[in-house]
């Protein structure tokens, strides 16, 4: 479903991605770990090409897609939940939904109000809301919900459950594994390995922008010293 090879990316100067390599399978939930600063975001952004990568390339159901504007990308069926949220808090949850709205894709059951709110329960009684009045939490899920309204093939989400309160932490977690029992596949970066064990099927480690571990999430619980040497704060 998605794959980079050998991705090189600079913020000016300075390179922050280094033969970054990795894969995405449909239905398959991954999940990119590592520390704060060791180059998570940088690689989603990459694939949403609002950071150029200045080596390898960034395949999409097949075909290359780190060519392409963000727009595009967006448009091809790659979701992206930035860290930052970004809603419109002026205008209602509903309102938000709209703006995500894209068309239906062939094969593929298309999302409405009715599904998002079947999803996250929360919000159906917050219609009417302004987005700027959600708590934390609800604006993480109003983010998700207007993604969802993409009918996006892959989702990636940049660092999810960062700042919400655990209860609303296991909401997510039941609604990423809510999504890919759909079919759904999903690339997330997180710092928090007990919200990436309870979701994600393979997990690839980054540090200081380069891939040191690529396996099942399974081997990585296992496996203490991996986890001491690049996890632990």
């Amino acid at each position: 479903m998605l794959e980079l090879r050998e991705v090189d990316a600079f913020y000016g100067p300075a390179q922050v991605l280094f033969d970054v390599g990795l894969a995405c399978h449909p239905g398959e939930v991954c999940v990119l770990l590592g520390r704060n600063g060791a180059g998570k975001s940088t690689t989603l952004k990459t694939v949403m090409g609002l950071v150029p990568l200045t080596g390898g390339a960034v395949f999409f159901q097949g075909k290359r897609i780190d060519r392409l504007p963000p727009w595009t990308i967006a448009r091809s069926g790659l979701g992206y939940v930035p860290e930052e949220r970004r809603i419109f808090a002026d205008l209602t949850v509903l309102e938000n939904l709209e703006v995500g709205r894209l068309p239906p894709r062939r094969g593929l059951a298309s999302w409405s109000r009715e599904r998002i709110f079947e999803l996250f329960p929360v919000l159906a009684p917050l219609a009417g809301r302004r987005a700027g009045h959600l708590s934390g939490g609800e604006q993480q899920m109003l983010t998700i919900a207007r993604t969802l309204m993409g009918n996006p093939l892959c989702v990636l989400f940049d660092e999810p459950s960062e700042g919400l309160a655990p209860v609303v932490v296991d909401q997510l977690a039941e609604a990423l594994r809510a999504l890919k029992a759909q079919g759904l596949s999903i690339l997330l970066s997180e710092q928090n390995l007990h919200f990436a064990i309870a979701v994600a099927d393979r997990a690839h480690i980054i540090e200081k922008g380069a891939i040191r571990y690529s396996g099942a999430v399974a081997e990585l619980v296992a496996d203490e010293h991996l986890r001491s040497a690049y996890l632990a704060m």
